[in-house]
């Protein structure tokens, strides 16, 4: 069982005996409809894409309802294209990994072609302006990572012929613009907060310093900037899509499918022939369009507009989802847990994530309508979390903590002052500041060493709680101050909101020598 065989007609009822899904669609056809007539190009070739955003059209061409397929361009690691596109005839198989033990296995042929976005590989850099000149494009969307959306002065200067993934997309819109001023909307399918002004901010940098570098003329500029031609909504995605796992290495080995290895390019992307993902998934996108669009709701999308989206996002950031994630990584890499599943399965770390979230993050939800909140952080905590088929590690979530904190916790904390609740409500959310600080240390429970993951801030903030020692007896903790009053990293100063001195006191009972850690998770938790 090989994804060729798709393409050669080779099929053997093994495929169903074995509990794989195939295309209802004719592949050749939307391929050919696509390539003369494409309406969506995608940029970011990783494994949230196979599994997400191309799955999703997988669905609406399962249903007879739609023929084009998504071309694919990858602006940064071009093996992927080379190693996990264009050997399977850019097909892929999705492996939905469900916390009922039950999995799903689904071919995904709704990627038409896959093309490497760069200058130097002329015929496919030929191929994306000829795309890009198409009056049937309707939208590019991007799922790059939200490093992926920054501006170097160093890029500004290079002119029309950028190295970075905005600079290329804004001379790919360039090439838009010369054909006749053709409407497209810009799509950011990222994981960030107000992601489309991030393309947004990105292609106007480039587009400026073009103009007053005499390379575009100014009305380039204004047809970026022209809403009826030009949009970059809002979205919010939520699905976790871990790196190829060894276990669904094996099972997919045992079925006999023989595309199922790992490849590490040389930029250290970890991807597959296959993409392992959970079964739970959301994608909400502002309508805002300029020369309609997929019918991408065939799959599962819900659009609304901005406000709605804003509100999805702060449910799911400051409340149901990645507030529980970052205390999960935090408590979960000094109790030595290398698997989230695995922290559910512990009281005291999965009362500490239920409290959080419905008792003390709730109260300054803003219901978007269209999810339920309950419904939502219900999900999360009895079907996502719990997943043992979800290799997912604390280690990976703790990365880039710092810059977390502010949105995740921050913002619970400035809306319970702007509404006047009563801070002295907050309890578990302290704890998790307080927990910030005996992590910094790099410390386990039972007095071992343990790496801490990767952050901007690292050195800096470490060297603060350098005078801190784990152990029993007094010692002297006046340097926390400096850590809890730093409003880029929490959003607010923990003392001027009232909370500093009880996250102090809290850090001051974890720092106890070995055990403290769980004896104080363990104390608050059963408090609460």
């Amino acid at each position: 069982m090989k994804l060729t065989d798709i393409k050669n007609g080779n099929l053997s009822a093994e495929w169903a005996e074995k509990g794989y899904k195939l295309p209802k669609f004719d592949v050749e056809a939307v391929k050919a409809k696509t390539h003369a007539e494409p309406t969506w190009v995608h940029f970011g070739a990783g494994n949230i894409f196979r599994a997400f955003p191309a799955a999703i059209l997988n669905d609406a061409l399962n249903s007879g309802k739609y023929d084009r397929g998504v071309i694919v361009a990858e602006s940064f690691d071009y093996e992927i294209i080379d190693k996990a596109y264009r050997p399977y005839d850019n097909l892929s198989l999705l492996v939905c990994l469900k916390s009922t033990g039950d999995i799903e296995k689904k071919v995904i042929a709704s990627v038409t072609e896959s093309l490497k976005a760069d200058y130097s590989f002329g015929a496919d850099w030929a191929r994306l302006v000829e795309i890009f000149q198409a009056p049937s494009l309707q939208m590019i969307s991007f799922t790059i990572t939200e490093k992926g959306y920054g501006v170097a002065p160093a890029d500004l200067e290079r002119g029309l012929t950028p190295v970075l993934a905005m600079g290329k997309v804004t001379a790919l819109l360039y090439e838009r613009f010369k054909a006749g001023k053709l409407p497209l909307t810009v799509q950011s399918m990222d994981n960030c907060s107000h992601n489309g002004d991030k393309v947004k901010a990105a292609v106007f940098a480039y587009a400026s310093k073009w103009v007053e570098q005499g390379l575009v003329p100014a009305e380039f500029l204004a047809y970026v900037k022209d809403e009826t031609k030009i949009t970059f909504p809002w979205s919010m995605i939520d699905k976790i899509t871990p790196r190829p796992d060894a276990k669904v290495q094996k099972m997919l080995a045992d079925d006999g499918f023989e595309d199922n290895y790992t490849i590490v390019t040389e930029k250290h992307t970890f991807t597959a022939p296959f993409v392992n993902a959970e079964e739970t998934q959301y994608l909400c996108i502002e309508d805002h369009y300029t020369n309609g669009r997929p019918p991408l709701e065939l799959g599962g999308v819900l659009y609304c507009d901005r406000e709605t989206v804003d509100k999805i996002e702060k449910m799911k950031v400051c409340t149901c989802l990645n507030p529980l994630h970052t205390a999960m990584s935090i408590y979960g890499c000094m109790l030595g847990y290398t698997l989230i599943s695995a922290e559910m399965a512990d009281e005291d770390l999965r009362s500490f994530i239920q409290k959080i979230g419905y008792i003390e993050a709730m109260p300054v939800v803003v219901d978007p309508g269209v999810l339920n909140p309950y419904e939502f952080i219900g999900a999360v905590i009895n079907r996502r979390l719990p997943n043992p088929f979800m290799p997912d590690a604390p280690q990976r979530i703790a990365t880039d903590t710092s810059q977390k904190l502010a949105i995740r916790f921050g913002e619970t904390i400035k809306a319970y002052e702007a509404r006047g609740l009563d801070k002295s409500n907050l309890v578990l959310i302290p704890l998790v500041l307080a927990g910030y600080a005996r992590y910094l240390k790099g410390i386990d429970d039972n007095g071992q060493p343990f790496e801490i993951s990767p952050d901007p801030l690292l050195a800096e903030l470490q060297a603060i709680v350098n005078p801190l020692e784990v152990k029993e007896g007094e010692q002297d903790f006046s340097c926390l101050k400096a850590l809890y009053s730093r409003t880029d990293v929490f959003g607010v100063d923990l003392y001027a909101v009232g909370l500093g001195e009880q996250i102090e006191s809290m850090a001051k009972e974890l720092f106890a020598g070995p055990g403290a850690v769980r004896a104080t998770l363990h104390k608050y938790v059963k408090a609460r």
